[in-house]
């Protein structure tokens, strides 16, 4: 099949890039025109105690609690009378009519009024003060101009030795848009030039990935219109098909130049990249999508969005790099070594000679290269012990961040737990004996250890006929701190129980533990499926169990340290700086579970370009030994340049503001380099040289399952027959 669709494409090249043209150019068009807008609300899951009080109380009030935010204001304690200084008064009366003119739906709580209110508070001392800033949206986009005109509004403040600053996390500082994208484009394509050596080659692969990911991001933008999704999918598109899309573009290029190198013939070059390079391509994106698609067993919103956002850009590259690259190269044909940079002109065909002396070094040593890689793996491990699931929120943001100064300001006015108040919902039985129930819960409340302040009981509306009602309770401990997920689960299991009511818990505090359990509790069905499908899919393609039980395993350990160095980075704070986390905290809850899926398929892509060159010199040989030499050989510098270029375009997810988008981006990159380094040039060829013919082992048995075929085609010799074990050679 990928002989005769090569053919077709070669053929049919210029029809196949203006069918290219015409999909980027109309996709683009058309996700401007009717593209939908992300809607970042993912709080309120009823699969979750959390999520189910949250809807409760939004019913009630008859708006969101997604729509609120806090402005913050904070005097000099020379300023006599603090936030109530006549002054200052005056300036925070005239910001908010100003805010309030800028959208009739837009509404700040007026801080100075006399009615007891929970929106609305001021410090003991005077110095701090807070009021509910309310900007309802139906999109993120339109929230994000609104809260632009809203700061833009607040530099007109201009109180003496007095600040403003914004509680909420549409008000925090965005770093440019395009900033990591552009990143990582630029650095990819340095990688390119130095592995190429001419401005033609290094240029196809990125040129491919662009045209993949445009259409691939485009669709997602098309299909915002009918599924909610958060507002760093595209992100998550546009930086995964990047790093995919040039490392399967740059695998069938480099195949492509080596053909070339042998005096092969152009159209026939076309051909026998596609047929072997092209294969491994099919096989690692139906690899990596079949992972990205176990985050389906997450179920809710953040499974099918992600896995959305994951195959849209993966299945998009993968199709440009079969279809469009193939085109390109024969349009190009032998020009594609023309414009070579000086000194960094590469000879392509050759075999890599430092990997073929680094690959006799650990073959001579197998058992101390795998004790080295082991050892290096398990330390790298060892923090996941300490991983602790949540979400960060504005204390682990940079200090100059709005939000942050507002976070520091209210914990240092009135106690760490402000920034996470715990709401417990209820509906309120009939007649007035539910009212002294809920004053006799928030009693008992008030004498418990952690909390610090509980409201009287707040009336906030009713719901299908019933009135709801409110307590809020304040921990004397922050919001990220373990102490406060003890009291929750203790006013849960101890103090709720005893009120007599149905009540349940929410906030920022309580939705991340719960969505967090949720996630734990669905993670090993979701580790399941991924790793049957994947040992399925490679043994089916290697006919081998013990290639693909092998790699499993190593893909396992190389997503243990990256789990590891994301809990040093973010949990431990080493090196967090450099990252630009402001903060230690959790892990946010969703980036395991995307991590893993992610992750584990791009290992696949390397198991498949490494193992696959094996396979193939093992047919041709029979020599187990000499195999995985030459395939070593022939696969390191393209494994290594693409590695490369991944690891710049996943480590320049730190430009992005996201906390999580941070972490994935540092946990990809990790893993890929651990992948591409320690795993595939140390333990992979150190484990086979130990098992030998072994590594092949088919049981004669399973000789009716069909063959998927994904390995690179052997164009030297036939095959070969192995002795006990059985030992699959068929392709």
């Amino acid at each position: 099949m990928f002989t005769s669709v090569a053919r077709w494409t070669v053929r049919n090249r210029w029809p196949v890039v203006g069918t290219w043209v015409v999909a980027l150019v109309g996709c683009i068009i058309l996700a401007g025109m009717f593209g939908g807008d992300s809607i970042t609300n993912f709080a309120d899951d009823d699969r979750t105690e959390s999520g189910r009080a949250l809807s409760t109380l939004n019913a009630a009030v008859g708006g969101s609690a997604a729509d609120e935010a806090q402005v913050v204001v904070v005097t000099d304690p020379s300023v006599p009378g603090g936030v109530r200084n006549p002054v200052v008064r005056e300036q925070v009366d005239a910001l908010r009519e100003r805010i309030t003119a800028i959208d009739p739906d837009t509404r700040m709580v007026d801080l100075y009024s006399p009615t007891l209110s929970p929106d609305i508070a001021i410090s003991p001392d005077g110095t701090v003060g807070y009021t509910t800033l309310t900007v309802p949206a139906e999109s993120d986009s339109e929230r994000s101009a609104l809260v632009a005109e809203i700061k833009a509004t607040t530099e007109q403040f201009n109180a003496p030795d007095t600040r403003v600053n914004f509680a909420g996390d549409w008000f925090a500082e965005e770093a440019p848009a395009g900033l990591g994208e552009a990143v990582g484009l630029g650095l990819a394509m340095v990688i390119l030039l130095i592995a190429f050596g001419t401005l033609v080659a290094a240029g196809l692969p990125l040129l491919t990935a662009l045209f993949g990911v445009g259409v691939g991001a485009s669709v997602l933008m098309l299909l915002q219109n009918v599924v909610d999704t958060p507002n760093f999918a595209v992100s998550l598109t546009v930086m995964l098909g990047i790093g995919v899309g040039i490392d399967y573009a740059l695998l069938i290029l480099t195949r492509f130049r080596a053909q070339l190198a042998e005096g092969v013939d152009v159209p026939e070059a076309v051909v026998a990249a596609m047929d072997t390079a092209g294969r491994s391509v099919a096989f690692a994106g139906a690899t990596v999508t079949i992972a990205i698609a176990g985050l389906l067993t997450q179920g809710g919103v953040i499974g099918p969005t992600m896995t959305l956002a994951g195959c849209a850009g993966v299945l998009a590259v993968m199709v440009a790099a079969l279809t469009l690259l193939p085109a390109l190269l024969a349009i190009i044909g032998t020009r594609v070594n023309k414009l070579a940079i000086p000194g960094l002109r590469t000879r392509p065909g050759t075999d890599g000679a430092l990997a073929q002396r680094w690959s006799r070094t650990v073959q001579r040593y197998p058992w101390g290269g795998v004790l080295v890689a082991l050892a290096i793996l398990i330390v790298l491990s060892i923090p996941v012990l300490d991983l602790r699931l949540g979400f960060g929120d504005a204390g682990n943001r940079s200090a100059e961040d709005t939000t942050r100064i507002a976070y520091d300001d209210l914990a240092r006015g009135f106690g760490d737990g402000a920034n996470g108040p715990l709401f417990l919902v209820t509906e309120v039985p009939s007649g007035g004996g539910g009212v002294a129930q809920l004053e006799a819960l928030a009693g008992r409340l008030d004498t418990t250890n952690g909390v610090a302040a509980v409201s009287p009981p707040i009336p906030l509306g009713t719901v299908d006929g019933a009135q709801v009602a409110m307590l809020t309770v304040t921990p004397t401990t922050g919001p990220q701190e373990p102490a406060t997920i003890d009291l929750v689960h203790h006013i849960r299991d101890s103090v709720v129980p005893q009120s007599g009511l149905s009540v349940e818990l929410t906030g920022v505090a309580v939705g991340g533990n719960d969505f967090a359990e949720l996630t734990l509790s669905r993670l090993p069905l979701m580790i399941a499926v991924v790793l049957i499908c994947s040992f399925l899919l490679l043994a089916m393609a290697f006919r081998s169990l013990v290639i693909a039980t092998k790699a499993i395993v190593m893909n396992l350990l190389s997503l243990g340290a990256a789990f590891g160095v994301i809990v040093a980075v973010f949990q431990w704070g080493w090196g967090m700086e450099l990252v630009g986390v402001g903060k230690v905290g959790p892990t946010e809850a969703w980036v395991p579970i995307v991590l893993f899926a992610v992750a584990f398929g791009l290992a696949m892509d390397y198991e498949v370009f490494l193992v696959s060159r094996i396979r193939e010199r093992f047919l041709a040989t029979g020599d187990p030994t000499t195999s995985v030499t030459e395939g070593l050989a022939k696969t390191a510098r393209v494994i290594t340049a693409a590695a490369a270029i991944m690891v710049c375009v996943f480590a320049s997810f730190i430009f992005f503001d996201d906390r999580g988008l941070k972490a994935m981006g540092l946990g990809l990159a990790t893993a890929v380099f651990i992948d591409a380094t320690i795993v595939r040039m140390l333990l992979v060829p150190a484990t086979m040289e130990i098992l030998g013919r072994y590594n092949w082992y088919w049981p004669r048995w399973l000789d009716r399952v069909p063959s998927l075929d994904s390995a690179h085609r052997s164009e030297t010799a036939d095959e070969v027959t192995s002795p006990e074990p059985t030992v699959s050679t068929s392709r």
